[in-house]
């Protein structure tokens, strides 16, 4: 017969429902009568993984310099979708149109670092700790903003969405306080075995919402955060669960870039209460073949973050949504000799949601000043950090950042 604690402990130890950090009961210790769901804005962070190539992203047609490093990647003022007289979209991301048209995407020009790095791992560490340290750094920026923000979201708030390892971004929230969820399996407690004891275990999480009198005081602490973590978080698992198994369920887990947004809206609209959201599409390291690649990719993001828009809007909630995309770096101006392109560094990124105030953000790198056949970046990703944090989120970016950065007018939310 299983005891009491052998459950607690099979169930916080070995439950692959969620990964936390060491220090989970003082965080889910949190009363849970704070949440207010549908009151909060949210963040979701959309990683371009490999490093994206800004060039053929936000592409300059009416520059004859690029048509020239570009003879066989090269899109014409004909194919692109024309932001403006000088720039346009990938051809591929026809699905951003409805977005650009209504305002709703601001294109950001121009985004890194001063003295970048080419590798991946150690791009991505110092766009993931916002740092130029990188590694050396132990906490995301996305941790330390759950940690200082005004956070009355209840249980969950950052969830991570996507096989492998958690990223650094959200690693050091308040006490264990990202979530990864890797697959559909994730949503299960380990119930299995035979059915008297399923029943057993049944009863005995049942036993747990309720006080007990048997427990020793070694064991008070854990118990009582066990009863605390299922008003908070047993919960949360029933609305996952019916969006991806119940009566008219919405979407299924998959890795898709789509399914991972129509779970995110659909998590929105139950009230979940998470205000950082975090997935990533892989596969933009094109040394090769860059032009078909790409472009499949391109559209692949296109459609889904369209998608996932028009979703929050037949729900309610698309006006307290904002959705950011980066990449490690962007990739050199001339093509290489396998019609692909290597490691660079400054590219661009995207923001949107309603609250963006649409348009292009900043003047394109110049084309004729490069730093050894890479462009040079005018606006440091910290920036756009920063205004989202301040004025988006709440927090106050100067402790998350470590320093004080200027905002970009064009992200401060729409009054």
């Amino acid at each position: 017969m299983i005891t009491r604690r052998q459950l607690l402990t099979r169930a916080l130890r070995g439950s692959s429902l969620l990964a936390f950090g060491t220090a989970v009961p003082q965080f889910m210790a949190r009363a849970a009568g704070t949440a207010k769901p549908g009151a909060d804005n949210i963040l979701v962070v959309l990683e371009l993984t490999g490093g994206n190539d800004g060039l053929n992203t936000v592409i300059p047609y009416a520059d004859d310099l690029y048509h020239k490093a570009r003879p066989t990647l090269r899109q014409t003022g004909s194919q692109v979708i024309r932001l403006d007289d000088h720039v346009g979209l990938n051809s591929a991301m026809r699905g951003l149109r409805p977005l650009w048209d209504q305002g709703q995407l601001a294109v950001v020009q121009g985004v890194g670092y001063p003295n970048p790095q080419r590798s991946h791992f150690e791009s991505m560490d110092i766009w993931q700790t916002a740092d130029p340290r990188g590694a050396a750094v132990s906490s995301g920026w996305l941790g330390r903003a759950a940690t200082v923000a005004d956070d009355r979201s209840g249980a969950v708030p950052i969830l991570h969405l996507g096989e492998g390892r958690q990223p650094l971004a959200v690693e050091g929230a308040p006490a264990g306080g990202a979530v990864s969820v890797s697959d559909q399996r994730s949503f299960r407690l380990p119930m299995d075995g035979p059915d008297d004891e399923q029943r057993a275990r049944r009863r005995l999480l049942a036993d747990l919402a309720g006080p007990s009198g048997d427990e020793h005081e070694q064991d008070a602490g854990l118990a009582s955060f066990v009863r605390r973590r299922q008003v908070q978080t047993l919960s949360a698992v029933e609305t996952m669960r019916e969006l991806l198994e119940g009566p008219g369920a919405v979407t299924s887990f998959g890795n898709g870039l789509s399914q991972k947004l129509q779970l995110v809206a659909g998590l929105i609209a139950r009230g979940f209460g998470t205000r950082l959201f975090y997935v990533s599409l892989e596969g933009f390291d094109t040394h090769a073949n860059q032009g078909p690649l790409q472009s499949g990719l391109l559209a692949d993001l296109a459609n889904s973050v369209a998608g996932f828009f028009q979703s929050l809007k037949t729900t309610g909630n698309d006006r307290r949504v904002r959705l950011l995309t980066f990449s490690e770096f962007g990739r050199r101006v001339r093509e290489n000799g396998s019609r692909g392109t290597d490691h660079g560094a400054a590219s661009c990124l995207f923001v949107a949601g309603p609250s963006v105030k649409g348009g292009v953000v900043g003047q394109h790198p110049s084309l004729s000043d490069l730093d050894d056949d890479d462009l040079r970046f005018h606006t440091d990703f910290r920036r756009v950090y920063a205004t989202l944090l301040d004025g988006w989120l709440g927090c106050d970016s100067k402790t998350v950042l470590g320093g004080r950065w200027d905002h970009i007018a064009e992200l401060e939310p729409l009054r």
